[in-house]
Formats: C-alpha cells, structure tokens, sequence
C-alpha cells in the first residue's frame, strides 16, 4: 500500500453508520462444553446428518462460475455435489450422484460444458440436470421421473452461491435475516467485489477449532504480540457483540460509549510511531510507511492513509464513508462456518470438515476486494491448495496477512491434541471475550439437538 504523510481532515462530516448503531447484546455467562464434540468420529457423522445436509452454506462465488455450463465440485464431509451455472443468472446444486448406479457424474470441476455424462453407462443430463440420453431406457419401466439429477435448494447472496440439501428448508432470505442490511444496505455489496485472492490449506484440527482460532480476538495480545494499540482510544479494542439470530456481529463501541477497555485486553502504547509500525508491521531496519505528525492521533494517520489507497480505487466516492467503515475491525459471522468481514476489511474464512475425521478440516480465505465501477471485475483468482508441509508462508498473495495467520494457526494443532488428554473433560468459554465463540456453540447444540454443553 503506498501511502502519504500528508494527513488532510477537510471533508464534510459523515453520519455514523446505521447499521452499526443497532445493539443486540447476547447473553453473558461462562460456558462449559465437553471436549466430544471436538474429537469424537461419532460427533462428526452427526453434523453430517444435522448439519451439513440440512443448512444453507457457501458453495463457491458466482466469480468462480462465470459462464453458462461452467460448474464446480462442492464437497462437505462425505457429500458431493456438483454446482452448476446452468441459464444466465440462474445457478443448480446437484447432488453429484447418478440415480443409476450412483457413480459420481463430475469428478472435477469445469468450464462450458453442454451436458453431463456419467462415464460409467454413459447416461447423460442437460446442464440444469434433466435427463438427455438414457441408454436402454426401456429397460427401467416405471422409472421416469427418478432418471433426474436430485437437484439441492441454491440461491445468491453477496456474490456468494449457497447451497441447502434440505427439500425442505426455509428460504436463504429468511435464514440470513438481517444480515444483508450489514453488506449491501451498509453500502458494501459483496457481490460487487471480486476474488482477488483464495488459499485453502487442510489442517491438523476440527473445523470448529479452526474456526474458534478466528472467531474471537482475545488471543491477540498472546498469539500477536506484534500489534500494539492507542492508549487513548475512544473504541477499545475488545468491542462489542451482537446478536442477529443465525449470525453474529462484531463492531466496534459506539463512540458515545466512551468506556475504558477491559484490564489485560491488548498491548498499548503511548508512542504513536510504535502504533503506527505496528498496525504496517514494519520490521527491523525498514523504513516507516508512515511518519508520525505532532498532534495527530496515530489511529487518525492511518485511517487516511487507508481511505487514499481506497480513492485510488474508487475515486472520491470513498469520502461517502465514515471512518469506522476503514478502520473498524467489525465482521459476521453466519453460522456453521463462514466468517465475512464488514466494510472495507477484504478478509472472508471458511472452515470445512475433511471427510468424517475429526483431527482434520479445511480453511480457507479469501480477499474479497473493491474495483473501479467504469472498468470489467476482474477474473476471479483460483485457489491456491497449500501442499503438505508448506505453510501459509508459502502463499505470498496473502501479504502480511501470512505471518499473522501462521501465529493463529500454531495454536490449533495443539489445541486438538489437549483436547484429548483434558483433565477437566470440558472447556471453559468466557462470558466477554468468548462471546462469538459461546454463540457459535449454542446454535450448534440447536441444529445437533444436545443439551447445554453436552
């Protein structure tokens, strides 16, 4: 990010963001959770039958299948399903099974296809997943209507494809609720961003470790001892968390709160150089980035500094945006398992079981970004699948995002591990700072059917 020292203020002030001033706090109490659910095979093939065939979730992003008759492979657990763009705006999920003899019909993903064949018998499926050629059709009387691919619910949000397997679930409308009044009703349409990035990796954990590794940021003063914050801060940093129902909300505290952030939270400074530095992760030997100005709050230099790298990209349209819209840090999270960040912040996780193991899942993240209105989105970039042994390192489109996301990961191996020799049986989540992480967990044992804990 190429930025100036030049800090200029003279903008006409912008409205505090609606949506940001909507609290719905969730309830406070310390939760305590047997380690089952982390390590147990049985656990695992529940979710399967729970979970993941009875929930909306994230199947790619309409980038990723651009052209009528492209499609991709969605797998989850043991379940596949083959993901196709199969009329101008119009997306299916197909249950990658041919109703034959239940070979999968797509082995890989692919690009303007005309049809799909199963290369077993050779029966063949339009792109929408009505039957084409049925070879000896007349050897299945009676059997018709069961020659069809068996289509799953798919609907759009965001740029984001979702599937639901559930014939019977409730529109993704009503599943996301308010959570579209966070992105595109905010002025942030994620489907007006494109894929700029995307690594996936497959780690040593559960899905839901990986996930709770991102979902809260009370480690970063232990797992970032790298960052440092503003003293004086209006917003402390441990913000607040609100409650929407199928997803949680992270933000900021109103400016109108003006309350002192909890003992212990973060590390602070009262050397604006040393924030500044942190926030750019300057190293030893490298010039700052940005040099501090005498009577300017550091959080203020930056903010700016941001909002120009965004000008060159959008043009004056960025002076439309308040200031926490840069440099807020807020971010949902829609339950199982993705993680999109608010306003400006690019980063989108998404945590997946590997098979039926429960010792393995996979991450993944994408940057979602901002590109000039006047010009064509630009194609969206492929996954990068990290190989064994090669670390989020060995990914450089992620920038200094890597080295932050190595410190988070060293924790989730270990975590799985202690999970299995816990004296206490159990873990403890804490009423504050483990909010999203207390909310996760109690709409699991919502959709898995456990009690409290369990």
């Amino acid at each position: 990010m190429e930025t100036s020292d030049t800090v200029e203020l003279a903008r006409e002030p912008v409205p505090y963001p609606a949506y940001l001033t909507i609290e719905s706090p969730y309830k406070q109490e310390v939760k305590r959770i047997k380690v089952d659910r982390w390590i147990s095979e049985d656990y695992a093939r529940r979710e399967v039958e729970k979970i993941w065939k009875k929930i909306w979730q994230v199947a790619c992003r309409e980038e990723d299948i651009p052209n009528v008759g492209d499609y991709i492979v969605y797998e989850i657990a043991h379940l596949s399903f083959i993901v196709m763009h199969s009329a101008p705006g119009e997306y299916k999920a197909l249950w990658n099974s041919c109703p034959h003899r239940a070979r999968k019909v797509a082995d890989f993903d692919g690009h303007g296809v005309a049809e799909l064949k199963c290369m077993y018998h050779g029966w063949t499926w339009q792109i929408d997943g009505t039957p084409k050629s049925i070879p000896c059709a007349w050897d299945f009387p009676g059997a018709g209507k069961e020659f069809r691919l068996v289509e799953a619910k798919c609907d759009i949000w965001g740029g984001f494809v979702l599937i639901n397997p559930d014939p019977a679930a409730e529109s993704l409308a009503s599943f996301l609720g308010t959570m579209p009044d966070h992105y595109e009703g905010a002025g942030h349409d994620f489907a007006k961003r494109w894929k700029q990035v995307h690594v996936g990796a497959v780690l040593p954990c559960n899905w839901k470790i990986a996930q709770e590794a991102f979902l809260e940021p009370w480690h970063v003063p232990t797992t970032h001892p790298q960052f440092v914050f503003e003293r004086d801060n209006d917003n402390p940093s441990d913000g607040r968390w609100d409650d929407f129902g199928n997803f949680m909300r992270g933000a900021p505290h109103l400016p109108t709160d003006r309350q002192e952030a909890k003992p212990g939270w973060a590390v602070t400074s009262e050397d604006p150089q040393v924030v500044i530095d942190s926030h750019y992760e300057r190293h030893l030997g490298m010039p700052p980035q940005i040099t501090t100005h005498p009577g300017t709050r550091p959080t203020v230099q930056i903010i700016e500094a941001t909002r120009e790298f965004y000008r060159g990209i959008i043009g004056d349209k960025i002076d439309e945006y308040h200031d926490v819209d840069l440099f807020g840090g807020h971010m949902c999270s829609l339950f199982p398992n993705l993680h999109p960040w608010g306003a400006f912040s690019h980063i989108c996780y998404r945590y997946r079981p590997y098979g039926t193991d429960p010792d393995k899942c996979i991450m993944e993240v994408m940057l979602l970004s901002p590109w000039p209105e006047d010009q064509p989105r630009p194609p969206a970039a492929p996954i990068h699948w990290l190989k064994p042994g090669e670390t989020v390192a060995d990914a450089p489109e992620l920038g200094q995002l890597a080295r932050i996301f190595l410190q988070d990961l060293a924790n989730v191996a270990p975590t799985q591990e202690g999970l299995k020799t816990n004296g206490l049986g159990y873990v403890l989540l804490a009423q504050h700072n483990e909010t999203p992480v207390r909310h996760f967990h109690d709409l699991y044992e919502k959709w898995m059917g456990l009690a409290d804990g369990e």
